[in-house]
């Protein structure tokens, strides 16, 4: 069996994070999104196909040309605009079985084992509250898909795709006599309808994260340190450190005295957190990181080398690499009205289903002392502030 991981697409959605890495390497906590995918199928497949395009490199200098023993070949999507074009014109020898997913979702491992060497072909499905905006598998009484709906008006259930399947070799002639979608879109869900006429297939529903806009991320990081059951301390804490939960702390990490920690929390390599600050649930601290002196940090997911100076504060928020935040900033994180906030995603005002949200900025971003930030705000990557400004 080999696998075919999609990972092509820019992401626009998900800027000014994009900007700079490609989603599928977004990391959540101390892995890359498509490590986790890699991981749960390594065991099962004897090669990795990835289809690359954007920042390409940057897979290349991640994941080299293999994983564990895994060997991992790059198809490069060029002039078509939609992923599933590239699918046609991977080169396909012999009558495999593969497994077809994208690089930018994390699936939960829990025992997938049955699922991958039992029934012959599958699809993978969730159940959604909107299933207005998914493509939903309508099936039979033992479980077998029937159809697939796109995007439906009226009700004909809410079991919706998450583009993780299992197919045969047959795959790759069947697309070809897929026509255009309204899109302008070759669907690999018309080639599976078209397969069903000759092979039966499974509908299994699985948990998955769907990293669709940037602060899912927040709940990606909830879900991982949600169910750390044990602190790992590699390195030191010192004397007068109140811990209350779990912790993971790596190598070279430095937890500095009168630090206050409460609920589950990350802190990578060489990073540090000076005396006195209060580190709140769920936050993660990356790599030489630093929170100063007197910070409080809550619920935040803080990249690579960067700092949070003195007597701040960062609520619900994340930050991305190499940003230097002044002394003295502030981020709001709850309208007054008490409405969920609102974030500004391509042109659009999208409604993020959170009461709380602070800020999210990108890489190499500095910011004067005393900075304030209105809740829900995009910094974008490159910026600056001036000492005292209000970003509205």
């Amino acid at each position: 069996m080999k696998a075919i991981i999609l990972a092509a697409w820019k992401w626009t959605r998900l800027r000014p994070l994009t900007d700079t890495t490609p989603k599928p390497l977004v990391k959540v906590l101390w892995k890359e999104i498509i490590i986790y995918t890699l991981e749960l199928l390594k065991p099962y497949v004897e090669e990795f196909i990835i289809v690359i395009q954007y920042k390409k490199e940057l897979f290349q200098e991640t994941l080299w040309d293999s994983f564990g023993w895994i060997k991992i070949t790059y198809h490069t999507q060029w002039e078509e605009p939609w992923t599933w074009w590239a699918i046609k014109w991977i080169d396909t020898k012999g009558s495999w079985d593969y497994i077809i997913t994208v690089g930018d979702q994390i699936f939960f491992k829990n025992d997938i084992k049955p699922i991958l060497l039992g029934h012959s072909y599958w699809v993978l499905s969730t159940r959604v509250t909107n299933p207005e905006n998914y493509w939903i598998f309508q099936i039979s009484t033992n479980n077998y898909l029937k159809s697939i709906i796109e995007k439906p008006t009226q009700d004909v259930g809410n079991l919706a795709n998450i583009s993780f399947y299992k197919v045969p070799s047959e795959i790759f002639e069947v697309i070809n006599h897929v026509p255009l979608s309204p899109r302008w879109e070759i669907e690999i869900t018309d080639a599976i309808t078209l397969l069903t006429n000759t092979y039966q297939f499974k509908v299994h529903e699985w948990q998955f994260i769907d990293i669709w806009y940037t602060w899912n991320l927040l709940d990606a990081n909830k879900s991982f340190l949600w169910d750390l059951s044990e602190s790992t301390i590699e390195w030191t804490v010192e004397d007068n450190v109140i811990i209350k939960g779990n912790i993971i702390l790596e190598a070279g990490a430095v937890i500095k005295s009168g630090t206050y920690i409460e609920w589950n929390c990350y802190f990578g390599k060489n990073s540090i957190v000076w005396p006195n600050a209060y580190v709140r649930w769920n936050t993660s601290l990356w790599d030489w990181g630093k929170i100063g002196f007197s910070v409080e940090v809550k619920n935040s997911y803080i990249w690579e080398n960067s700092k949070l100076s003195h007597l701040s504060y960062l609520w619900d928020s994340i930050v991305g690499n190499n940003v230097n935040l002044g002394c003295g900033f502030k981020t709001a994180n709850l309208r007054h009205d008490g409405k969920n906030m609102r974030v500004m995603v391509k042109w659009n005002l999208i409604d993020t289903g959170r009461r709380k949200l602070g800020w999210i900025i990108w890489d190499d971003v500095k910011t004067g002392i005393n900075t304030s930030i209105y809740p829900g705000r995009i910094i974008e990557t490159w910026s600056s502030t001036l000492p005292g400004e209000i970003v509205k």
